[in-house]
């Protein structure tokens, strides 16, 4: 049996470089997979009339995915089968300097304590594919310096950068697949 940490792979990257789909194919596959937490709690915030969306309070919205991770992480030591999170606690991190808030010592501490895969697959941007829709709001530049926030993030908490091709859903998941053997 795959520990904890085998078995937790995360996938992340700026918006729109075709995590989510990828994660959905893999679903489709067999496995089992998280939903990106910054995009359902936008969803539940806005169908509520909420406060915690990242144009109105970026440090709420960050300790709402923050929750969401840790459930998602808890849900997830359930299983024996690999699971795939579409990102994870480090982009709370990643997402926060990004938008130049501080980084409580409690997010970096759940980062060090709750841990994936040393190797994380990294979407890098992709233009072709990149469309806003109504809880993408960012620009592609904006999706850019999101990549190149997470390609600073990750490291610094001991994982190793895998970064996906620009192909096809199937070939892409063949690639990570292909990678955790």
């Amino acid at each position: 049996m795959l520990s904890e940490v085998e078995r937790f792979i995360v996938i992340t990257g700026g918006p729109g470089s075709g995590k989510s789909t990828l994660i959905d194919h893999l679903r489709e596959a067999g496995f089992s997979g998280s939903r990106e937490a910054g995009r359902a709690i936008i969803q539940d915030q806005t169908a509520i009339g909420g406060r915690a969306l990242p144009w109105h309070d970026p440090d709420l919205f960050a300790e709402l995915m923050l929750s969401w991770e840790l459930r998602s992480y808890s849900g997830a030591m359930a299983r024996t089968a690999p699971v795939f999170f579409d990102r994870g606690i480090p982009d709370i991190i990643g997402y926060l300097r990004l938008e130049g808030r501080p980084v409580p010592a409690h997010l970096h501490t759940a980062a060090r304590t709750f841990r994936y895969h040393r190797r994380v697959f990294i979407a890098p941007p992709w233009p072709e594919i990149y469309e806003r829709d109504a809880e993408r709001g960012q620009s592609p530049a904006e999706a850019e310096r999101t990549y190149a926030s997470m390609v600073a993030t990750y490291p610094e908490y001991g994982y190793e950068l895998v970064e996906l091709p620009r192909l096809p859903v199937e070939e892409r998941a063949r690639f990570v697949t292909d990678h955790l053997r």
